[in-house]
């Protein structure tokens, strides 16, 4: 089996962040999305990985290439950002003699029994309910969990259930030749040629595809999603920095990840926060916020915040001399 993880896109939702770091870097509870993705893989049995890179593509393969040496690893470009069909399609040489293939979103964080997913004799979909499906792909589902449908971000849904960037297809071959076949005829959806248009192809050629419920997933395109994301999976005792060094005249309220050859002083620094390495803090409140590596923090208030690496934000100092019976207000 072969792991493809698109990882191609712009990050749009989370700009300004997205225009020097590729969205998978980001970090989420110590570590970059991408790192979770690869590690539960790798728990599981999957050694072979294909990596579709666009946008800041370097910085993706440099940083795979030094934290994952586990991994045999390739890495596919591509040009034009046409979907996710269109992806998967672009790596078709990578992976057309994989007996399967696993595809997994490069910006997601999930919460599934992957081994199930894996030991099924059948092709398999993530699913997971949700609230308002129009901004998914969603699934039609039978009896016993078998998908009838999938259709991308309909207007008018018929189903809850959303597909979550979890797809294992046995049937490889067929998988191109209904994206080949998608693009070849310029058949789109929303302006891209979608993988669920290919599946769909597929389940109308025959192919039988299962839907798993998986526990949790999180989409980690939003600013808002990523903080809640970093405080949900910092309470896993896992993820949570322990044995932190005495930081100078500092109060730590955990849970916290702290990464090494951080300097904090004067501060308080939690709940919900991940600091990257290298990252100097001084006279600072920081809670429920992502800060990058090799940033610098002085004399300011944050709270649900993400300051990217390497950078620097300075508050505002003020001495002053109040007599009786004033109000000031610095907001």
């Amino acid at each position: 089996m072969k792991a493809l993880v698109p990882v191609a896109g712009v990050g749009t939702r989370l700009r300004p962040h997205t225009y020097t770091q590729p969205k998978p870097l980001i970090p989420v509870a110590g570590k970059p999305i991408i790192s979770f993705i690869i590690d539960q893989l790798v728990e599981v049995g999957v050694k072979d990985f294909v990596f579709v890179i666009g946008h800041l593509g370097d910085k993706i393969r440099n940083y795979v290439n030094e934290k994952h040496p586990e991994i045999n690893r390739e890495f596919v470009f591509q040009n034009e950002r046409q979907g996710l069909g269109h992806a998967v399609w672009t790596a078709r040489k990578k992976i057309i003699d994989s007996e399967e293939v696993f595809i997994v979103l490069g910006d997601t964080i999930f919460d599934v029994d992957l081994q199930k997913m894996i030991d099924s004799k059948v092709s398999v979909l993530g699913i997971k309910k949700v609230e308002d499906p129009r901004n998914f792909g969603v699934a039609e589902l039978g009896e016993e969990n078998k998908v009838l449908r999938v259709i991308e971000k309909p207007l008018i849904p018929k189903s809850n259930m959303a597909l979550v960037g979890l797809y294992k297809c046995i049937q490889v071959q067929q998988l191109l030749e209904a994206l080949e076949h998608n693009i070849t005829n310029e058949i789109r959806t929303r302006g891209e040629f979608q993988l669920t248009d290919g599946i769909q192809r597929m389940i109308d050629q025959g192919v039988e595809f299962d839907a798993l419920l998986i526990n949790n997933w999180f989409d980690c395109g939003k600013k808002e999603v990523l903080l809640e994301t970093n405080g949900l999976l910092l309470q896993k005792p896992e993820f949570a920095s322990k044995d932190l060094p005495n930081y100078e005249n500092s109060i730590i309220i955990h849970p916290v990840s702290i990464s090494k050859g951080c300097r904090i002083s004067n501060s308080i620094i939690g709940p919900n926060v991940t600091i990257g390495e290298n990252t100097e803090i001084n006279y600072s409140i920081v809670k429920h916020s992502i800060i990058g590596n090799y940033a610098s923090i002085e004399e300011v208030v944050l709270h649900h915040s993400v300051v990217g690496s390497d950078a620097s934000i300075k508050g505002l100092s003020q001495s002053l001399n109040i007599g009786d019976n004033t109000e000031i207000d610095f907001s």
